[in-house]
C-alpha cells in the first residue's frame, strides 16, 4: 500500500531540509521557520490540499513549536496554508478563482515591470538574460521540466529587479511563489513550452532596442496565454 501523500510529502522535506536551510541563512528562527516551511510549498514537497501536524514541521526543522507557529501565522497571512486550531495547518489547495485573479494582477505588474526594465537595464544586464533563454533552451532540450520552471522563473524576477522599483517588486513577490507553484503542479498537463521560449526571445529584441511598449505588450500577451494554458491544465 502507497504512504499517505502527507507521510510522503514528510519524508520529503526531512530529505531536502539541508538544501532548503542553505537557501534560507541565518536568520532568527521564526523568520527561518517561514523561509523554509514557504520554500517547501512553494515547490510541491508539502502538496496543495494537505495537512500538516505542528509538532511533525518542528521535528523537522528541529526547532520549538513556538517559532514554526510563529512561520505559521506568517504563511496564512500570505495565504499559504490555512492554520487548523491546537493541531497544525492545512497547504492552500490551488483553485482555479484564486490564479485568475493573481494572474490578471501579475500580467499588469510584469507589463510595468519590463517597460520599466527596458529603459533602465544595462547591456550587461541584457547579456544575463540572454543567457537565462540559452539554459532555458538547454534544460528544454534535456526534457527537464522542473530546471526548465527555474529558469523560467528566474527570467521574469531578473526583469522585475531590473526595473528598480521596489514598490513594484515588493507587490510581485506577494504573489511569485503561488504562481510558481501552480506552473510546477501543472507543468505535465500543459504543453510543451517551447513558444514560451520564442515569446522570451521577442521579449529580449525589444529590450534591446529600448521598445519598452512593445516589450509590455509581449509580456501582458504572454502571461494571458500561460493563464489560459494553466486553466485547461487545472480542469
Amino acid at each position: 500500500m502507497d504512504m499517505p501523500n502527507n507521510e510522503n510529502s514528510l519524508k520529503l522535506l526531512s530529505a531536502n531540509i539541508e538544501n532548503i536551510a542553505s537557501q534560507v541563512g541565518d536568520l532568527r528562527l521564526p523568520e527561518k521557520a517561514y523561509h523554509i516551511i514557504r520554500i517547501a510549498i512553494k515547490n510541491l514537497i508539502l502538496k496543495p490540499g494537505k495537512t500538516f501536524l505542528e509538532r511533525e514541521i518542528a521535528e523537522i526543522l528541529e526547532m520549538s513549536r513556538t517559532p514554526v507557529r510563529e512561520g505559521l501565522i506568517r504563511l496564512q497571512a500570505d495565504d499559504m496554508i490555512t492554520l487548523i486550531p491546537r493541531k497544525g495547518f492545512k497547504v492552500n489547495p490551488i483553485l482555479e478563482k484564486d490564479i485568475k485573479e493573481i494572474y490578471e494582477i501579475t500580467e499588469s505588474l510584469d507589463g510595468l515591470a519590463i517597460e520599466m526594465a527596458t529603459e533602465k537595464a544595462t547591456d550587461h544586464a541584457l547579456h544575463e538574460l540572454s543567457d537565462i533563454v540559452i539554459e532555458q533552451k538547454k534544460y528544454l532540450a534535456q526534457d527537464d521540466l522542473y530546471e526548465w520552471s527555474k529558469q523560467d522563473d528566474e527570467f521574469h524576477e531578473k526583469i522585475t529587479q531590473l526595473a528598480d522599483n521596489s514598490k513594484l517588486i515588493n507587490m510581485r513577490n506577494i504573489h511569485a511563489d503561488q504562481l510558481y507553484r501552480v506552473r510546477l503542479y501543472t507543468i505535465n498537463a500543459r504543453p510543451i513550452p517551447e513558444f514560451s521560449i520564442e515569446e522570451h526571445e521577442a521579449m529580449l529584441a525589444c529590450m534591446k532596442i529600448r521598445d519598452g511598449k512593445a516589450a509590455r505588450q509581449l509580456m501582458e500577451s504572454h502571461r494571458k496565454r500561460a493563464w489560459q494554458e494553466i486553466r485547461e491544465a487545472l480542469k
